[in-house]
């Protein structure tokens, strides 16, 4: 459902396409990199997969009708087209996900016939349009992965030919998706990305849980991040499967050490059942139980031997075989859901973080996965909070403890916890401070900033915004009190 569709009619667009014979305005098509990313050599070592954002398609395509004002070859009207059309080559292939995010609608829409929109962070929405059929698995409130199919590119609606309609929505209004896509490392070449994860949902975390009720999902290393996904495409299991295995067994490395009961490595194999599904991850001829490498590929292996690629109760019938506990199983799709929305955070090395220090891209990334919690003042989590109950809890998961009220909270940071700095100095993970019902001259409201380029936040707002995304653009201007305040002390202990 568009956020967009709510004003979506004065939007009008080009939703129909020439077939591609007919019109060729592609973009130079890139060879595929050996790494899978699709950015020049050596600008990055992160993979699609690791910073998100992907092209919406497993095969090659072109470009057949840009975004902006053309001709409409169906209403033959000059008017906006809101999106771009890829044509798939050599013919009609899958539609995936761009990136993480959550099915808002997935169904026939007007002319853009069998139609999927994808909720994703800071207020984005990505729009699928065309396709012959929609994947069964795909509903409303479904959270998807990137690279996860969609569905089968077609000519459904008002369309001239079988091809990908795709959208992306800021705050509700269409952008060109070309630069947007350049801009997050994943540029609509025309090339065929390098397939990163497998076409299988992953079912909800469920009771009783343990470990992750006080710890949240941990930032990925680069380079256990690149095995999951190669792992993960290798033996057809979700990498954020292997993710949420790995953070649950030893915090993606962190706490290595062999267990109580004998278990070894980052993914804490017993040795008889590392005897028995142990493989060579890392291709040089040896199966080492120690070798990351060889346990994560061992962890895929072992995962689908077990059933983990054979729907919702395989994935959990494949858990429990990892570990008999079921608090286990939902620790673990618990954390594999948060790598799945994009909230787990990923360690990538030469990829710009989403805030300045640790700390604050914990907040950013726990705050950001909490959007649509309810809003109750004076509540304290663990789905409905105020705002400064909400910013406390951010800041919890990282370590560092607020005050609770947001007066407390800025006082606290101008005691020599925290630096004021210009509004247009602000970056993800810094604190605004507003008055509010208490008056003009108390402060009473208070926001985590996530996206400064576009002057937004997010925050436990009100009764009928709840928890949301939301900009500051005119609120430093209309308010008596706007302070931008940025934590400078370090962890003072845990926050759990």
């Amino acid at each position: 459902m568009r956020s967009g569709a709510l004003a979506r009619r004065s939007w009008l667009r080009l939703i129909a396409v020439l077939p591609a014979a007919a019109m060729v305005v592609a973009l130079p098509m890139a060879p595929a990199q050996a790494t899978g990313s699709s950015g020049p050599p050596g600008a990055s070592s992160c993979v699609p997969g690791q910073t998100g954002w992907r092209a919406p398609a497993q095969q090659r395509y072109i470009i057949t009708s840009p975004f902006g004002d053309r001709d409409n070859p169906i209403s033959h009207r000059y008017q906006l087209h809101a999106g771009v059309d890829l044509a798939m080559q050599p013919g009609p292939g899958p539609v995936v996900a761009a990136n993480a995010g959550t099915v808002l609608r997935a169904g026939p829409y007007g002319g853009l016939g069998n139609e999927v929109t994808l909720q994703h962070a800071a207020g984005i929405q990505t729009l699928y349009g065309h396709m012959a059929h929609i994947a069964d698995n795909i509903k409303p409130g479904t959270k998807v992965y990137a690279g996860q199919v969609l569905g089968q590119e077609g000519s459904t609606g008002a369309s001239t030919g079988p091809h990908l309609h795709f959208e992306v929505h800021q705050d509700g209004k269409p952008i060109n998706p070309v630069p947007f896509m350049a801009q997050r490392g994943a540029p609509l070449t025309g090339a065929a990305p390098k397939a990163m994860v497998a076409n299988v949902a992953l079912p909800s975390a469920d009771s009783p849980r343990k470990n992750s009720i006080n710890q949240s999902a941990l930032s990925v290393p680069d380079s256990l991040m690149n095995l999951y996904l190669r792992a993960g495409q290798k033996y057809e299991v979700p990498w954020p499967l292997l993710a949420g295995v790995g953070m649950e067994e030893t915090a993606h490395g962190r706490n290595n050490h062999t267990s109580s009961a004998g278990a070894v490595g980052v993914m804490q194999f017993m040795p008889g059942t590392f005897a028995r599904y142990g493989v060579d991850g890392n291709g040089d001829g040896r199966v080492d139980i120690r070798n990351d490498a060889d346990s994560v590929y061992s962890a895929a292996n072992a995962l689908r031997a077990w059933g983990a690629t054979e729907g919702a109760a395989g994935v959990r019938q494949a858990l429990f075989s990892y570990n008999h506990a079921q608090w286990y199983v939902n620790d673990v799709l618990h954390y594999a859901g948060a790598y799945a929305e994009g909230s787990g955070g990923i360690a990538c090395a030469d990829a710009p973080q989403p805030a300045g220090t640790a700390q604050a891209a914990g907040a950013v990334r726990w705050a950001d996965s909490k959007v649509g919690h309810k809003f109750r003042f004076g509540a304290d989590g663990p789905d409905a909070w105020d705002s400064s109950s909400f910013v406390q809890a951010a800041y919890a998961q990282v370590g560092v403890r607020l005050p609770r009220t947001a007066q407390e909270q800025r006082a606290w940071l101008a005691s020599g916890h925290g630096t004021r700095v210009r509004p247009g100095d602000a970056r993800p993970g810094d604190l605004i401070f507003e008055d509010s019902y208490l008056g003009p001259n108390h402060i009473g409201f208070v926001m985590l900033v996530t996206d400064p380029q576009s002057q937004r936040g997010v925050a436990a707002r009100n009764p009928q915004l709840q928890v949301t995304h939301l900009s500051y653009a005119d609120a430093q201007h209309s308010k008596h009190i706007f302070e931008v305040w940025r934590l400078t002390q370090p962890p003072v202990g845990s926050g759990h």
